[in-house]
C-alpha cells in the first residue's frame, strides 16, 4: 500500500508544484505582482530545500522529485514577481 501512496503523493505533489505557473501567467498578462508577497514565497523556498534535503538525506524519490520541481518553479515565480514590483505596472 505505501508504494502507490507514494506515488500517487508524488504525482499530486508534481502537480501542485507547477501550480504557480499560473500565478506567472497572471503576472505576465497583467504586467504586474502587486498582490504578490516575495517574502511568502522566499519563506516557501526554505521550505523546499529542507524537503529536498530530507528527501535526498533518505533516498525518497517521492520527496525528491515534487519538491525538487516546485523549488524551480518557485524560483522562477519569485524571479518574475520581483521584475514586476521592480517597475510600474501597465494600467489596463
Amino acid at each position: 500500500m505505501a508504494d502507490p501512496l507514494a506515488m500517487l503523493a508524488a504525482t499530486w505533489g508534481v502537480l501542485m508544484a507547477i501550480a504557480p505557473l499560473l500565478q506567472i501567467r497572471r503576472m505576465l498578462v497583467r504586467r504586474s505582482s502587486a498582490d504578490v508577497s516575495i517574502a511568502y514565497l522566499g519563506v516557501l523556498e526554505v521550505g523546499f530545500v529542507l524537503w529536498v534535503a530530507y528527501g535526498w538525506s533518505s533516498g525518497n524519490l517521492a520527496l525528491i522529485i515534487p519538491n525538487t520541481t516546485a523549488l524551480v518553479v518557485g524560483t522562477v515565480l519569485i524571479l518574475v514577481a520581483w521584475r514586476y514590483q521592480r517597475r510600474p505596472a501597465v494600467p489596463n
